[in-house]
């Protein structure tokens, strides 16, 4: 093998001129040849598939988890509907009864964030030992993971805490 570095304005005569070269000094050998920007884009394709498929699929994961979250979110709302009701009967505010309901779902959030962020941290460690170069993985990577998933749990809860909150207590009261 041998490693060349040539100027990109005239690669074809360039080329030749190595081939000429190369078939004097050692005839019984080919003159095949490749370059380095090509090995490197060949080597980091699977990394680029891979890249694309944990994206994709933390994508879905995450619109997984929002419909689940909005799902479990009315369940709790339609549940404590009567509660809601008396709360407000007796001078609770709507943000207060707002908060106290999204309250619940970021304890969860705060517990899943815990468990979370150590496996992660193992995870993507092993991951990078594999590579020459590496990077370290600072904390604000796990904490900005954290505040998005406490702002979707805010955003998402939040829609049906509202919801219920702003809701005539009458309504919810009407048969008891």
């Amino acid at each position: 093998y041998v490693h060349i570095r040539m100027r990109p304005h005239n690669i074809s005569g360039t080329l030749a001129s190595i081939e000429d070269s190369w078939k004097r000094i050692n005839p019984d050998y080919p003159f095949e040849y490749d370059f380095v920007d090509d090995d490197y884009n060949y080597l980091s394709r699977t990394e680029q598939r891979i890249s694309t498929i944990f994206r994709w699929s933390a994508f879905l994961g995450i619109f997984i988890s929002c419909l689940g979250l909005i799902g479990l979110a009315s369940y709790v709302t339609e549940q404590r509907t009567k509660e809601v009701g008396i709360r407000r009967v007796l001078g609770a505010s709507a943000f207060g009864i707002v908060v106290l309901m999204i309250k619940e779902f970021l304890k969860w959030t705060l517990i899943a964030n815990i468990v979370a962020w150590p496996v992660a941290w193992i995870a993507t460690n092993r991951w990078i030992e594999n590579y020459a170069y590496r990077i370290t993985i600072g904390w604000t990577v796990f904490a900005t993971a954290g505040a998005l998933a406490f702002l979707m749990t805010i955003i998402t809860v939040g829609y049906q805490a509202i919801k219920a909150a702003r809701a005539n207590p009458v309504d919810s009261l009407r048969y008891e």
